[in-house]
């Protein structure tokens, strides 16, 4: 039988293999004086931002630790700051490199579209390999300790909960701060910048250009980081949890077992991608087929492990159900992102202008939840029917084991991205700047196809944990005809609409500071607009972190505070209550998250589909149109949209933790 300690060697096998790509990514020429200048300048104020917000947030990490500690135990709040410190410190490396591929790969793309290629990818792969080893290597960790130290003091399973919710604590902060801060910054300059002064995008006299290449580090790179170290340490715990009830410590070993293997499998692909990617390659050709051949050996691995460790053949189809339904929802948000709908997108931009833009945008947006939802109910029927409640938890670990090849495709986004900003700031030949964005047009779709495999991946994992929170406070079924679990239900169903709002307001209200600072700066500057002088760009980077800073704490307060307040507003009926409220949030917030993450993604590649020369191009009236929907869907897909399936998932944490001693005092 394997043991753990295969799972310490994946899990520092991965780290390993993220050090040497690393390493192969600063090796290369990172362009001229110019282009590195740039690249600075946006490493610099990314550091700067992570650093402020993370000093923001430590206060309410030592607050909420505290209330651990002396509620629940000392240990359950050690483990709960080790859950943050590594949840920071995988953001943190993912986006250090990130910053540095950025120019790396504009110069890349001076020698061929295949060459930018492996390097943007190259510089995602830290990220994707970063979280996935420090990931097994904390969780496997924490849970081994506490069973051969604390068992006899406190249930082990408790002890890696409150390593889950540190992990979910940093990346709604992460997340929510961070798209304010992209957003507010990406919002105004294309305002300003594209529908005002008509400058193409990333324009070095544009003051907010170099605030926006800063966001799409530290919002689409280290919030996503942090975001999906949680998804992925999350759907452990689920399996841990109901594996430890199902098959006792050997299910917990094939939880453990078939992350480990499923890290093994992403390095398998993310290794075929870079022997692929040379010449002129088909960028989404060469991921493709990594992804596919990660997902293969995945599943060889899972047959071994159900055959050889659970001798439970049901528990295989359980994870193959996962499989099956994360890539499909992958090819599905790739057709709306990427396929005909952003051509009628790009089409109603021409004949009706931006109303009609953001009409369609809407439509298939919400087209675009009915598949995915389909497919996750299906997956769920087959998970529990081949492995009783257990398998629905290995279809969400299933969904997730190939997350190192899946977020090292979706991280390779922003770096393509700010890659192009740097072509253009630096005034590098044409030809480069439509390298990168090809590369920048496919990362929007692999961001978006990240996205959803966060979302479907939080939809399995918290029905899992919502089960585990059913067995804790003796609650053996959700009575729909209880006019408790109603009012739950509502307002649990209402609490994603509520969080949206607040993030929406937040990008909005720091995108009109900003509109109004890059109009003064263009009035106010003699000689900015001929290019005779220089932006200020750091008053717009200080706008987008204070914007950032002030509005992160509300939104995030409601996965908190939402469990108590409805637990202790129908006290005696409260852990009905609560469980309608985690089955409202979960339907609500996963449609509305599909929704929003996919409208913003067809708003913004049907834009850059106008830009490619279709429908008059840049500058004509319908670039304009898509401009607008872009700038509408970019809250909805980078803030508020992947914030959703970490408020869902922290809310059943919480309430997995807490709740059942409240119920136990009370």
């Amino acid at each position: 039988m394997e043991s753990f300690g295969i799972v310490f060697v994946f899990g520092l096998l991965s780290l390993i293999v993220a050090l040497f790509l690393g390493i192969i990514v600063i090796k290369k020429s990172s362009g001229n004086e110019v282009m590195v200048k740039i690249s600075r300048a946006i490493q610099h104020g990314a550091s700067a931002f992570l650093i402020e917000e993370y000093k923001t947030m430590s206060i309410w990490v030592i607050i909420f630790a505290a209330i651990i500690w002396f509620i629940i135990s000392p240990y359950v709040a050690i483990s709960f700051v080790l859950g943050t410190i590594l949840s920071v410190l995988s953001g943190y490396l993912g986006m250090a490199i990130a910053t540095r591929a950025n120019g790396r790969t504009a110069q890349a793309a001076r020698t061929s579209l295949g060459e930018a290629l492996k390097v943007a990818f190259s510089g995602g792969s830290v990220m994707g390999l970063t979280v996935t080893g420090l990931g097994i290597l904390g969780s496997i960790s924490t849970y081994l300790f506490a069973l051969h130290f604390l068992s006899k003091t406190i249930n082990p399973l408790i002890v890696i909960t409150g390593y889950s919710m540190g992990a979910s604590f940093v990346a709604l902060f992460a997340r929510v701060g961070g798209g304010i801060y992209t957003k507010a910054a990406d919002v105004g300059a294309d305002l300003v910048g594209k529908i005002e002064a008509g400058i193409p995008e990333d324009d070095p006299r544009n003051p907010a250009v170099i605030a926006d290449n800063v966001g799409d580090d530290v919002g689409d790179t280290a919030g996503m980081g942090a975001d999906l170290y949680e998804s992925y340490v999350g759907s452990i715990l689920s399996g841990v949890i109901l594996g430890s009830f199902a098959f006792g410590i050997s299910g917990v070993k094939f939880v453990y077992l078939i992350a480990g293997y499923g890290i093994l499998a992403s390095i398998i692909g993310v290794l075929s991608v870079l022997l692929i990617a040379h010449g002129n390659v088909n960028p989404q050709k060469a991921l493709n087929i990594g992804t596919v051949v990660a997902n293969v050996v995945a599943v060889l691995f899972m047959w071994y492990l159900s055959v050889s460790v659970i001798h439970n053949i049901g528990t295989f189809f359980a994870i193959l159900s996962g499989l099956v339904v994360g890539l499909a929802i992958g090819f599905i948000t790739q057709y709306y992102t990427s396929g005909n709908p952003i051509k009628i997108i790009a089409k109603s931009s021409s004949e009706g202008g931006a109303a009609t833009t953001i009409l369609s945008g809407m439509a298939v947006g919400l087209q675009s939840t009915f598949l995915p939802l389909i497919f996750i109910a299906v997956g769920v029927v087959v998970a529990y029917l081949t492995a009783g409640l257990f398998g629905i938890a290995l279809a969400g670990i299933g969904m997730l084991a190939t997350l190192g090849i899946n977020l090292s495709v979706d991280a390779y986004g922003p770096i393509a991205d700010n890659a192009g900003g740097i072509a253009e700031m630096s005034g590098l030949p044409e030809e480069v700047r439509e390298r990168t964005d090809i590369l920048d047009a496919l990362g929007n779709t692999t961001a978006a196809m990240g996205k959803g495999f966060a979302i479907g991946s939080a939809a399995l994992t918290a029905l899992a944990l919502f089960s585990s929170y059913a067995k804790a406070v003796n609650l053996s079924s959700i009575n729909m005809l209880s006019p408790y679990v109603v009012a739950g239900a509502l307002i649990g169903g209402a609490l994603p609409y509520l969080f949206s709002s607040f993030s929406i307001m937040a990008v909005s209200d720091t995108a009109n500071l900003m509109v109004e600072e890059v109009r003064r700066q263009f009035h106010e500057i003699p000689g900015l607009m001929l290019g005779k002088a220089d932006p200020d760009y750091k008053r717009c980077v200080a706008i987008s972190t204070k914007g950032a800073l002030k509005n992160m704490i509300l939104p995030s307060a409601i996965a908190v505070i939402a469990p108590f307040a409805t637990f202790f507003a129908f006290w005696k009926y409260g852990k009905n209550a609560l469980g309608g409220l985690l089955v409202g949030a979960l339907i609500s917030g996963v449609l509305l998250a599909i929704y929003m993450a996919n409208a913003g993604a067809s708003w913004d590649n049907s834009k850059k589909f106008i830009e490619q020369g279709n429908f008059g191009g840049k500058g004509s009236e319908a670039h304009r149109a898509s401009v607008v929907g872009d700038t509408v869907g970019d809250p909805l897909k980078d803030t508020a949209g992947p914030s959703l399936n970490i408020l869902i998932k922290l809310m059943v944490t919480v309430s997995l933790l807490f709740i059942p001693y409240l119920v136990k005092l009370l």
